[in-house]
């Protein structure tokens, strides 16, 4: 009798378990319709909503609760995702074309051989994010935060944060010298300039 009970409170405890995963997954039916009538849903909670494989074309969501959305092979070109939550969202081969980015937290977010030419980062934090096989061509990384965060070419960064624009090479000392033939050119070491050299330097 005794294991019984424990059978029945082990199979209860469980299922409350498995109602809650599914409460914290559950998307804004309202918001859900109305982003699908309109394009049009800033500040909207679509936490774990399903949009992949979708035509979402210049839709707008921005601030919006995207934390967990499946975006996958979708096509977001010209879409405004600005300071928008897509923490662990997915976002594998989906056209990000012009898409923007902006303040838009994408902790953990899987872009994998997304499309990102003309894609508007600018201030993103994509600490533990996937870009590898993306594309990134003319995209605007300036104020965004790397770390942990697996590039395009499959090269991991450091653990700790990384402003994409607080680094810039300079050359510096640069030493003239000739070659065969005649040939001329010039050697330079360079310095990564952040904001702490510049102090340093001052």
């Amino acid at each position: 009798m005794l294991h019984k009970q424990h059978t029945i409170f082990a199979t209860l405890a469980v299922l409350a378990c498995l109602g809650l995963t599914q409460q914290a997954k559950a998307v804004n039916q309202q918001d859900l319709e109305q982003f699908k009538a309109t394009g049009v849903c800033s500040r909207c909670d679509l936490s774990g909503a399903d949009l992949s494989s979708a035509n979402l074309t210049r839709v707008i969501l921005r601030d919006a609760n995207l934390k967990g959305a499946n975006f996958s092979g979708s096509n977001l070109t010209g879409a405004d995702l600005t300071g928008a939550n897509l923490e662990g969202a997915i976002l594998s081969n989906t056209n990000l074309t012009a898409t923007s980015f902006t303040g838009a937290l994408l902790k953990s977010a899987s872009l994998e051989n997304a499309n990102m030419r003309f894609t508007s980062m600018m201030g993103a934090n994509l600490e533990g994010a996937n870009l590898k096989g993306s594309t990134s061509m003319m995209v605007n990384m300036r104020g965004a935060n790397f770390r942990l965060t697996t590039l395009s070419n499959g090269l991991v960064t450091g653990d700790k944060p990384y402003g994409w624009s607080l680094q810039r090479p300079q050359k510096r000392d640069c030493e003239k010298f000739n070659i065969e033939r005649g040939a001329r050119g010039s050697v330079c070491s360079t310095e990564q300039v952040t904001e702490e050299t510049t102090e340093r330097r001052e």
